[in-house]
């Protein structure tokens, strides 16, 4: 993984890591990790196959050794600008706050054109060391998040599941209703949160305008799509 790197870094200059963690679930925001690691860590690898412990061990190792970025996107922006979008804007938080001049960048995944020159590595956490670490800082960061928000929305799981769609999550929330934590456009929550709940929670400062807008879009489209509108 090192010498993946280290052919770019001959070609292009300082080269930077840069991964997300949390597109996928239904609640929370997505996290994004840039990191710049010149040399090799033990143990550095795609974060999703690391158990938690090790994950916090590296953590810490990334951080004391690395330069490390950080930046997210919040539920309210997902639903405005959608994940995709959502996750560039996360990303090019973690390269400012990086705080570091690079030359080239390794993204994990596929298609996300970014600030600075770079290339996508589909499966980059398994090939680049940069990438690895900044899956695990990501994951770690985003974790700890969830582990917080636990506390304020009770009931979810968020502890455990991280708000990815488990079975469990699911069932809460149809029993409990969704929050302004979870992604309100996304499949699993917007069929189930309603049209008097949102307009309380804009009523509250509890979601902005634009996101109430796109979450009603959302449903209007869903509704036509089922013969319903």
């Amino acid at each position: 993984m090192l010498e993946f790197d280290e052919a770019y870094r001959a070609r292009y200059g300082r080269i930077a890591g840069l991964d997300e963690a949390g597109r996928g679930p239904l609640a929370g925001p997505v996290v994004a990790s840039a990191v710049i690691l010149e040399e090799p860590i033990e143990g550095v690898f795609d974060s999703k196959s690391l158990p938690p412990k090790e994950r916090e061990r590296l953590f810490e190792a990334i951080t004391r050794r690395g330069k490390v970025g950080i930046g997210l996107a919040t539920p309210e922006e997902i639903d405005v600008l959608n994940i995709l979008n959502a996750t560039k804007l996360a990303m090019e938080r973690a390269l400012k706050a990086l705080g570091e001049e690079v030359d080239f960048l390794l993204v994990d995944g596929r298609h996300l054109k970014l600030s600075k020159p770079g290339v996508c590595v589909v499966k980059g956490d398994m090939k680049s060391l940069s990438i690895a670490a900044a899956s695990i800082v990501a994951k770690v960061i985003r974790d700890r998040v969830m582990r917080a928000y636990s506390r304020v929305y009770s009931g979810y799981g968020f502890e455990h599941n991280f708000g990815y769609p488990t079975r469990e999550h699911r069932d809460a929330i149809e029993k409990l209703g969704p929050t302004p934590f979870h992604r309100l456009t996304f499949s699993g929550v917007l069929e189930i949160v309603d049209d008097l709940t949102l307009s309380r929670w804009l009523e509250e400062g509890r979601i902005g305008f634009q996101r109430y807008s796109a979450v009603l879009r959302r449903k209007k489209k869903l509704m036509k799509q089922q013969g319903l509108f």
